[in-house]
């Protein structure tokens, strides 16, 4: 009879183990809500609500300075807003339009801003302007930085810091009333090997451990009774 409690007790521990596993890795993150994002208003300093936290404080703080120093100046004000995870039924570009109306609820707060939002998830971004702004940053140069200023460091590694920092100074120059310095030119370099895993290989290896651990569990409970069976028709 011990020898059977003991099986017992590490099934139990088995299964208790497995269920905490199954909950950390089967469960998605918790999607982005716009309501979850801090407030901002126009003319308020802040530039940057990194809720991914895919930014260093270094980049940061050089975009802060920028924008700061372009409000001041122009009175053009750009923010960036990092999410991790789409809200179900949403797009980026439906997310930072409800957004956008959030924090500037009218035409006169919005005339002057510029917001780009980024889900790190997907590495998708959305961009709208104001009215005033768009006598300088056109549609086709908002839609030129986030497929391509920002567009190309992500695809080329998830290089986030890289990514923000060259939108900040082509936005800043555009704002500033400079020539457009345009999107970064793409050197082709040698195709290598990826170092992180897409969103379905990541699933797949999720799949795979709930597998091995269903796989374990199973075993655990199966060995130990045959091996009870087995030392019983010994006697």
């Amino acid at each position: 009879m011990s020898y059977i409690r003991s099986c017992l007790r590490q099934i139990l521990l088995l299964f208790i183990i497995t269920t905490i596993s199954i909950g950390i890795f089967a469960l998605p993150a918790r999607a982005t809500a716009v309501y979850e994002v801090p407030v901002v208003s126009a003319g308020v300093p802040t530039w940057i609500v990194d809720k991914a936290d895919v930014m260093s404080l270094s980049t940061q703080g050089n975009i802060k300075g920028t924008l700061e120093k372009l409000a001041q100046q122009t009175g053009k004000e750009v923010r960036f807003v990092t999410i991790h995870r789409l809200d179900y039924g949403d797009t980026i570009q439906t997310f930072t339009d409800k957004l956008f109306k959030k924090w500037f609820a009218t035409p006169a707060e919005q005339a002057n801003q510029t917001l780009i939002v980024l889900d790190n998830v997907t590495n998708t971004i959305g961009i709208q302007t104001g009215t005033d702004v768009k006598a300088t940053l056109t549609d086709a140069i908002a839609t030129s930085t986030i497929s391509e200023t920002m567009g190309i460091p992500l695809r080329s590694g998830n290089k986030y810091n890289q990514a923000f920092s060259d939108a900040t100074d082509r936005l800043g120059a555009v704002l500033s009333g400079q020539a457009d310095p345009g999107p970064p030119k793409v050197i082709s370099t040698p195709e290598v090997g990826r170092t992180y895993l897409k969103a379905e290989e990541t699933d797949a290896n999720r799949t795979n451990f709930l597998i091995i651990v269903i796989g374990l569990l199973i075993a655990a409970t199966v060995i130990p009774m045959a091996t009870w069976w087995w030392y019983q028709n010994q006697d």
